[in-house]
């Protein structure tokens, strides 16, 4: 299954595509859709749809992750990331895909295992886990494979895995079943 990660941003927006076959991944394509900052906001909105509409378009992805906005330094940064994600989300529901999205926190406890990780760690999990010899660049790239990686091992990723569970992913899904004969 082909799995598309975008990790949203106004001036540069992230993309990641892999491949997944059972636990195993493969590195399909990385980089950045990069708008001028000089570019009126609207037209740097249009860079960042076009951009991803051809690259869906070009890499025919069965699905699409995405990083949920969690924190922005003012409100005015927030905004634009939340413009710039509704930007990436209407490119993917235009090609007809579905999108899911993560939270950071998930993403890093996905990929690294630990929900604080920093970006260091994260790609070099992403460089692990893919089989890349160098760094993906930039770092929105790498964030977009961790995203794209998070989604194939989420129980909303790739469809052969979904319904298939390894038990509670936390103590607060735990259900002890009813030992009554």
């Amino acid at each position: 299954m082909r799995i598309f990660g975008i990790d949203p941003g106004s001036k540069n927006t992230g993309y990641g595509c892999i491949d997944t076959e059972d636990s195993r991944f493969r590195f399909v394509v990385c980089g950045a859709v990069t708008v001028s900052p000089r570019l009126p906001f609207s037209e740097r909105l249009t860079g960042i749809y076009d951009g991803l509409t051809s690259l869906l378009a070009k890499y025919q992805p069965a699905c699409v992750a995405i990083e949920n906005v969690f924190y922005a330094r003012n409100v005015s940064s927030a905004l634009k990331l939340g413009h710039a994600r509704g930007v990436a989300m209407l490119a993917a529901a235009k090609a007809g895909l579905t999108v899911t999205e993560y939270a950071p926190t998930e993403v890093k406890r996905a990929v690294v295992g630990y929900g604080r990780a920093d970006k260091t760690q994260v790609r070099e999990m992403v460089m692990l886990l893919l089989g890349l010899d160098t760094a993906p660049s930039p770092d929105d790239a790498s964030d977009a494979l961790a995203i794209a990686v998070c989604h194939a091992n989420s129980a909303s990723g790739p469809p052969e895995t979904r319904g298939v569970s390894s038990g509670p992913r936390s103590w607060r899904q735990y259900r002890p079943r009813d030992r009554r004969p």
